[in-house]
């Protein structure tokens, strides 16, 4: 885990603990505590420069297939764009 920071509350004296409760959120909420929990949990990293080329060349790969499809005459791009408008 990440540098913890604490987070202390006390209860007052005629303070219910549903109030304490909303001042302990409020503080953590301040201090970006879940936020940077979050960031830290959904973390996605960086691919390499080796797998960004990869996958370059199958999406190059692939366009270049479709457009010889197209060229040939096996596919009809403007009834593709009729069908994804219908859905």
């Amino acid at each position: 885990m990440m540098n913890a920071v604490r987070v202390e509350v006390v209860k007052g004296k005629n303070e219910s603990s549903t109030s304490l409760i909303r001042r302990f959120s409020r503080r953590a909420q301040g201090l970006n505590i879940v936020r940077g929990l979050r960031k830290l949990r959904y973390y996605e990293r960086t691919k390499s420069k080796n797998v960004q080329h990869r996958r370059a060349m199958v999406s190059k790969a692939r366009r270049e297939n479709y457009n010889e499809l197209v060229k040939l005459g096996k596919i009809d791009p403007a009834a593709e764009k009729l069908a994804r408008r219908k859905r």
